[in-house]
């Protein structure tokens, strides 16, 4: 099973209850809460250095760490 970070737990919780777990709006309003710091201030280099990537090329891990949140919830 994956650790995630709390913080970034919380922040993926966030955009689930803004947008609802289809993909890909839901990346899309993650991109738009980090590109506008909605979720306690913290920006996409932020959440970057809690190990959570935007990255297209890390899309897989992102979206398995999605799916272990919304799992977990």
């Amino acid at each position: 099973m994956q650790t995630v970070d709390p913080i970034v737990r919380d922040f993926i919780l966030f955009c689930l209850q803004r947008q609802g777990q289809g993909w890909p709006a839901l990346y899309d309003e993650m991109c738009r809460v980090a590109g506008r710091r909605l979720f306690r201030g913290l920006s996409y280099t932020d959440l970057r250095k809690l190990g959570l990537s935007f990255s297209l090329t890390n899309i897989d891990d992102t979206i398995r760490m999605v799916d272990t949140v919304a799992a977990s919830n």
